[in-house]
């Protein structure tokens, strides 16, 4: 299991904490799931941080 992967099933499983709460929850668990996962890329070194802001920012990063 890649550390994305185990990034991915911990934001979910945070996420399941508050799914009693209704689709507030549903969005929880969703929202939750994409940080994991990107954290999981961070860890494995596949996202670097300057270009993971370039692409919030909408940015293309010259090399």
């Amino acid at each position: 299991m890649n550390l994305a992967l185990v990034g991915l099933v911990a934001g979910m499983a945070l996420g399941f904490a508050g799914y009693f709460g209704g689709f507030a929850a549903f969005l929880l668990v969703a929202v939750l799931g994409a940080v994991g996962f990107v954290l999981g890329r961070l860890l494995e070194g596949d996202i670097d941080l300057g270009d993971l802001g370039d692409l919030i920012r909408g940015r293309e990063r010259r090399r």
